[in-house]
């Protein structure tokens, strides 16, 4: 089996990345000061968007085992930023949960 040349088409579709513009609004939406590009709750709305969009590229390609390992590294990296949230500040937490509408 050969795999795909650097560049190709198989490795840009599976890359997750947002455009600036999709960051910039996540960003924007749950900043909780103005330059806050790293918040708890800016990095749990990027994760989850990124999660989402994986998901749906699982429907299409379920043997993507690789993509799949991310997947679950973001996944588990969303929920040790929730659990932190939940601890030091349970307003704030309950909020992202409910504006993501995360089952939790």
């Amino acid at each position: 089996m050969a795999w795909p040349a650097s560049g190709s088409r198989w490795q840009e579709e599976i890359a997750v990345t947002l455009s600036k513009e999709q960051k910039q609004g996540i960003i924007g939406k749950f900043k909780q000061h103005e330059g806050d590009s790293g918040s708890a709750e800016v990095q749990i709305a990027l994760l989850t968007e990124k999660i989402h969009y994986l998901t749906e590229h699982f429907k299409v390609h379920k043997r993507d085992h690789a993509s799949r390992r991310g997947l679950l590294r973001m996944v588990g990296q969303r929920r040790r930023l929730l659990d932190f949230l939940k601890t030091t500040k349970v307003d704030r937490y309950r909020k992202v949960v409910k504006d993501l509408g995360l089952r939790r």
